[in-house]
């Protein structure tokens, strides 16, 4: 490793180390770990999405019928320097797809969903959120209160931003490669490159679905790599950045400064960090996973592998789209996975509920 960037280039494969689950010769998933416990009462896990699933009108039906949906965007609103509702509602699209407010506007119309819920008598067991949904699970498990949440977010938004020159930064979609190969080859053109600049494993979400993330050059070079290893498809991503990899260091920084002024509390029920995909308990360490998280590998298969191992059998996706649903389905097609997004999917989960 080069001494030019040192402190960037310290990264996913460096740290990887630390991921305790894995045989770091091969990198694959300890063996038994899906294996379901059996004889325990029925354990539901609500799962928040990230960025890539907001729309344009998201919530608007749900803000028409449901005073708790309507009353957390109120409170976004009270909070920031900009209306959630009325982006969220009207756009611009333009606007709503920018970091800084696409994360606060998710993470609200998340969190309503939530509290209406919760209202109707559901509380999840456990919870897990992709990238910027871990802030929601963290609000959900009351980690977290929702303002300062969504303050926070905002925040890492705009962090994320500067941390890397538009158009600097890329990340691509690789399916139907092995996790180890995408590993030796991002491993492989990072070295190789002569620029202080890295390409990673981004996401890990599901069998045959990995996202790469750094430098743009060495994220095409990378993905014609993979293609010639046997790699099925390589799908650019329109993204602002190279989120979730190490070039986005400073904006750890920044957050794990922030985060001194933060109340951590206990999680209240069983929360999942994507920075290993297993549960944590202690709030302590809350606030480091989350500077390691805005610049590290997304584990995202790894986190339903261990809730079911932990006795989970029932996902539900709680926010805009269903990329989370079909994610889990991708793990294991026998799931009982859920999607609330409006009104006409929170009452076919509530129905269910009650057949």
């Amino acid at each position: 490793m080069r001494d030019d960037g040192g402190a960037l280039r310290q990264t996913y494969f460096e740290k990887i180390s630390i991921h305790e689950d894995y045989d770091i010769e091969s990198l694959t998933f300890c063996e038994g770990m899906a294996r379901r416990k059996r004889g325990t009462m029925k354990k539901t896990a609500f799962l928040f999405p990230g960025q890539g699933s907001q729309r344009v009108g998201m919530g608007r039906d749900l803000m028409e019928t449901f005073p708790a949906f309507r009353q957390t965007m109120e409170e976004a609103d009270a909070t920031l320097d900009f209306s959630v509702q009325k982006l969220c509602l009207e756009g611009p699209e333009e606007q709503l797809n920018q970091t800084q407010f696409t994360q606060p506007c998710l993470l609200a119309v998340s969190t309503g969903i939530c509290r209406i819920l919760e209202q109707e008598g559901v509380r999840p067991d456990a919870v897990a959120g992709l990238s910027l949904g871990e802030y929601t699970a963290l609000v959900a498990a009351g980690v977290l209160d929702f303002p300062r949440a969504v303050a926070l977010v905002r925040r890492r938004g705009q962090w994320m931003e500067e941390a890397v020159p538009g158009g600097r930064g890329s990340m691509a979609a690789v399916l139907g490669a092995q996790r180890e190969t995408v590993i030796r080859i991002c491993r492989d053109v990072t070295a190789d490159s002569t620029a202080p600049d890295v390409v990673e494993p981004a996401n890990f979400n599901c069998p045959g679905q990995i996202v790469i993330s750094g430098e743009r050059s060495l994220v095409e070079i990378a993905g014609d790599k993979l293609k010639e290893a046997g790699a099925k498809k390589i799908i650019p991503l329109v993204v602002s950045g190279p989120f979730h990899s190490s070039m986005l260091r400073t904006a750890g920084e920044k957050l794990e400064e922030e985060f001194k002024s933060v109340c951590w509390r206990a999680p209240a029920m069983d929360y999942y960090t994507n920075v290993t995909g297993c549960k944590v308990e202690d709030e302590k360490a809350i606030p480091g996973l989350l500077v390691r998280q805005v610049q590290s590998s997304v584990y995202w298969e790894d986190t339903i592998r261990h809730m079911l191992e932990d006795g989970v059998e029932e996902f539900v996706e709680v926010g805009p789209g269903k990329t989370l649903t079909g994610f889990i389905r991708k793990i294991d097609r026998g799931l009982r996975v859920w999607n609330i997004e409006d009104t006409a999917t929170l009452r076919q989960y509530l129905e269910q509920r009650q057949a």
